[in-house]
């Protein structure tokens, strides 16, 4: 009898510890399945590097980075003086950043366009930083920078369309113009690489190599909403840190029809951009599937795009962006190029304050953006610049 009982006490001294480390959140170790170890929260990533490369919707990034910024009152690298990039087409250095010699290396976040310079960035950013930038598939990157660029880029100037222009390249280009960098393998320009350099298999699985020891995450905008799903799991973030409302996109009037035959010919002009894509498309993937899962990243993606609806029906007048001659507030009106017209928003006007400022910021374009963030972190500089008269009266106190 006294048996039976002290066998029951040493069932229950189990069943009670059993319990207690379920509510501990116990998980077991892969590597030695005995092994029980308590899975620790995660903690957002604060010091961040993203990459921004052209024509990759890394405008609409650009803006989640700069609200995350100001969520945790981060400091970023901003351009010096009146720049609104860090020195691009220049290499980058670490002079380009507004008052790194007395700063050091004590920023948060960088984030505005420069081609990319490990060593310099290094100098401005701590060493536990997070590196990471986004792709896009060559052949629409190509037909939008031809709009985006049109009469800024000398290879792109003097032809009728983006037909024309791959029909036959070298005609047009001149690979010692530096403005002709948009031209062809602009992506692999802007991570600090030769973009006229030979399509050498060697040459190209050195750098694909070497830009995955430097990058921790690669994103791909073809797919931008599971990009935003992996980016908060990886950073740790929030939801509501990734939602975003596309930023610097251009009305579907503007975008030119590519024929076979010159989508065909950009995989080989670009076969640098081309061999760069197709490489971290897949690790993007297999990323996707070691640490979310296709299942459960679909469900997060809907999650994602409803929140998105959410916001929009609370902040947005017409519950979409509208072409340039539709933006009421030309503080709001972000930067036209080329034969682009570049889509912008209108906010509801019976916002109260706090839901406003928030709104405000997610529409808010680029340069603006910037030149806001650079007043709040530098007061004592002079302004940067944009030719918008309404930009300081209305964001003043945002």
């Amino acid at each position: 009898k006294c048996l039976i009982i002290f066998n029951l006490c040493l069932g229950l001294i189990f069943l009670s510890g059993f319990f207690h480390m379920k509510n501990e959140n116990y998980v077991i170790s892969k590597s030695h399945e005995k092994l029980l170890i308590p899975s620790m929260p995660c903690r957002p990533k604060t010091n961040v590097m993203f990459l921004k490369t052209h024509k990759t919707a890394s405008s609409t990034i650009l803006n989640i980075m700069f609200r995350f910024a100001e969520r945790y009152n981060l400091l970023v690298a901003l351009p010096a003086d009146q720049r609104f990039h860090l020195g691009y087409p220049k290499t980058f250095l670490a002079n380009f950043v507004e008052e790194f010699q007395t700063i050091g290396q004590n920023y948060n976040i960088m984030c505005n366009h420069l081609r990319f310079n490990l060593s310099e960035v290094q100098k401005v950013m701590a060493a536990n930083t997070f590196y990471f930038s986004i792709l896009r598939n060559p052949i629409p990157l190509l037909e939008s920078s031809y709009v985006y660029y049109k009469g800024y880029v000398p290879a792109f100037r003097v032809t009728k369309d983006v037909n024309e222009y791959l029909a036959s390249p070298m005609k047009y280009y001149h690979p010692a113009d530096e403005k002709n960098i948009y031209a062809r393998n602009v992506m692999w320009f802007d991570f600090g690489y030769d973009n006229n350099a030979e399509d050498n298999n060697k040459y190209i699985q050195a750098v694909l190599k070497e830009i995955e020891q430097n990058f921790h995450l690669i994103l791909i905008a073809d797919y931008f909403d599971e990009s935003m799903v992996l980016l908060k799991h990886t950073l740790c973030w929030d939801l509501d840190d990734v939602i975003y409302f596309k930023l610097n996109s251009r009305s579907q009037d503007t975008v030119q029809t590519l024929t076979p035959e010159s989508e065909e010919r950009i995989k080989a002009w670009c076969s640098l951009d081309w061999k760069l894509y197709l490489h971290f498309n897949q690790s993007f993937w297999r990323r996707i599937e070691e640490t979310i899962g296709l299942k459960e990243l679909e469900k997060e993606v809907n999650h994602l795009r409803m929140r998105q609806s959410e916001l929009m029906e609370t902040c947005l007048l017409d519950q979409e962006a509208v072409g340039k001659g539709h933006i009421m507030n030309k503080a709001l009106l972000p930067f036209q190029s080329g034969a682009a017209n570049i889509l912008g928003y209108n906010l509801k006007h019976d916002l109260d304050n706090r839901t406003l400022r928030t709104c405000q910021k997610m529409v808010l374009p680029e340069l603006q953006y910037t030149s806001y963030l650079y007043a709040v972190q530098h007061p004592h500089k002079k302004r940067k610049q944009l030719g918008l008269p309404l930009l300081w009266t209305s964001f003043e106190k945002m």
